[in-house]
């Protein structure tokens, strides 16, 4: 269905309290893999550095969800996370996931899209085997021309030392990240529905009030602000676009259901599954279905 890009790579929740994020996704029924220090570097070619920030992820084998967090104010900041999290924190990232990196980023740029060019992340982790280095590369696409998030394509390197089988398995049964749902001004929704559809090679398709657009692994719904209401009932709007909300396929909705809840987070009922409210859940709605 796609080209040089399969499917969702990463979505990311920044904030400034990286520890009260942790807390938030553990009551949720989320395993986290360690925390772990980013090494970054600012243009193509450069050493990475150490790095302002630190993430957690609950990981699914394919997608994860990046918890990104502040952890030293006075360090480098290469990729400007200061600057998104003073804006507003919570869901602002969303990566697509690659095996060519450099095919992608020719691709774009060859379309007229501004990018960071090829840049290298880092990251130590720990494995059964001791202490190695995550490795990746990614392009990001200038902030400037989606304003509605932080958009990139990230190639992994080291993929069995970010997707360990020890940290796949989730008390609240979770398996997949399986759809990132973005809310947009009417006037800008064709030209940002338009956009994405540019970049992961495929076609939207209408579905009621939502616009979809799908991947091989996962899909994006677009919603247009007007009806955002429909979609999300009473949820906050941090900015006139903005991802909105994920849905993650588990095993037992009931039972996850009941674990969110007894862990003190409060539920709705939607088609297929249950919801956790953005403001229960680090600034990002949840949706549960059946795997």
């Amino acid at each position: 269905m796609t080209h040089d890009i399969h499917g969702l790579h990463h979505t990311g929740i920044v904030v400034r309290d990286l520890d009260r994020l942790e807390r938030t996704y553990i009551s949720l029924g989320f395993t986290l893999s360690p925390r772990s220090r980013h090494l970054l570097n600012e243009r193509p070619g450069e050493p990475p550095v150490p790095g302002c920030t630190a993430n957690r992820c609950a990981l699914f084998g394919g997608a994860y969800i990046e918890l990104l967090g502040i952890v030293d104010e006075s360090a480098p900041d290469p990729w400007h996370t200061k600057a998104m999290v003073d804006r507003h924190e919570g869901f602002r990232l969303l990566n697509f996931d690659t095996d060519d990196v450099e095919a992608a980023y020719r691709r774009l740029t060859g379309a007229g899209l501004r990018t960071s060019g090829v840049l290298d992340l880092e990251r130590d982790v720990d494995t059964e085997d001791g202490t190695r280095t995550m490795r990746a590369r990614a392009v990001h696409l200038d902030p400037r021309s989606t304003p509605e998030g932080y958009v990139g394509i990230a190639q992994h390197l080291t993929r069995e030392y970010v997707h360990q089988p020890r940290y796949l398995r989730h008390p609240n049964g979770a398996r997949a990240l399986e759809a990132v749902l973005i809310v947009v001004g009417d006037a800008d929704f064709d030209a940002v529905v338009s956009r994405y559809a540019g970049i992961v090679q495929t076609s939207p398709d209408r579905r009621g009030h939502l616009t979809v657009v799908e991947l091989k692994e996962g899909r994006l719904e677009f919603v247009r602000a007007s009806d955002a209401e429909r979609a999300l009932p009473g949820e906050p709007v941090p900015a006139a676009s903005y991802p909105a909300a994920m849905t993650i396929a588990v095993d037992d909705v009931a039972a996850a259901r009941t674990l969110v809840e007894n862990g003190g987070t409060p539920t709705r009922t939607v088609d297929g599954g249950f919801f956790v409210s953005a403001r229960d859940a680090g600034g990002a709605g949840l949706t549960f279905t059946a795997r």
